[in-house]
């Protein structure tokens, strides 16, 4: 990657035909990938996400949402942590902070990981309920499935959103991305708004909820395989501005596509060949 940004000779100011050619691929190639997944069918922006849904998620009926007949891409769990990450990143911007670049200290981690880790345990108390008379915490409901998850989302972007601007820039923010564990209070509005938007059922609300969920799902992926493709090539915390920023994040998309095409064929085998009821 480092030899690819730096196509310029110093000593003719000019790009030799070799490195103008790599220059170009390194844009064109991911281009060409994200175009195709974008324009393959479905054609419908909502079956996309339904697709999305179907590469991560069970679908399962029973734990899904619904809205005037119409179910929500994922199940409740997997709709909240996604709709949970984005509220998390929209809260950090509104917060002004953009770029920063330290994971909350030791307390906050601490919380985080508890509703990490709250969202495990309702899931292990529903999953009992696929076993008769299996002994359980509580009776497992969607709107349980939905909070533990939205709260799983908000812990997971408050720990990457700082990881990620860390790998990715050189101007980082020496600054927190939560200081005090009071300050988690300002994301819960957020939360409480998606609860209330998701049990309502309003019809109106569908495809947002829709784009929203599957558009989490790209986001979080695309900004683990973005810094992973700056750790390979050795250059994280060096880009300076968008522009620089544009070729890792385009290959952190394109890799995001591949492994959803992968997850999706993957799942579409299976059940095929094993009788998978999802």
């Amino acid at each position: 990657m480092q030899e690819l940004e730096e196509t310029v000779d110093l000593g003719h100011k000019e790009l030799t035909p070799l490195r103008k050619f790599l220059r170009v691929t390194v844009i064109v190639v991911p281009l060409l990938i994200v175009g195709l997944g974008v324009i393959s069918p479905p054609w419908s922006v909502l079956d996309k996400a339904h697709l999305v849904g179907y590469g991560i998620c069970h679908q399962i009926p029973e734990r899904t949402f619904f809205f005037n007949g119409k179910p929500l891409p994922m199940c409740a769990r997997c709709s909240g942590t996604y709709l949970g990450a984005l509220s998390g990143f929209a809260g950090l911007l509104i917060l002004g902070r953009r770029r920063v670049g330290e994971i909350p200290p030791t307390r906050v981690v601490f919380v985080l990981a508890g509703l990490i880790v709250l969202m495990g345990i309702d899931g292990l108390n529903s999953y009992l309920s696929f076993f008769p008379n299996a002994p359980q915490l509580y009776e497992p409901r969607n709107l349980f499935r939905l909070t533990t998850g939205l709260l799983n989302g908000l812990a997971l972007s408050l720990l990457v959103y700082p990881v990620f601007n860390f790998t990715m820039w050189r101007d980082v923010e020496r600054r927190r991305s939560i200081e005090k564990i009071w300050e988690l209070a300002f994301f819960l509005p957020g939360i409480l708004l998606i609860v209330l938007s998701v049990e309502s059922g309003a019809r109106f609300l569908l495809y947002p909820l829709s784009i929203l969920s599957a558009g989490g799902v790209l986001i979080l992926l695309t900004m683990v395989n973005s810094m992973i493709a700056l750790i390979l090539t050795q250059r994280e915390s060096m880009t300076t501005g968008w522009g620089e920023a544009i070729v890792p994040i385009l290959w952190g998309l394109t890799a995001s596509f591949l492994e959803l095409g992968a997850m999706i064929l993957f799942r579409a085998a299976m059940t095929e060949r094993m009788g998978l009821p999802f």
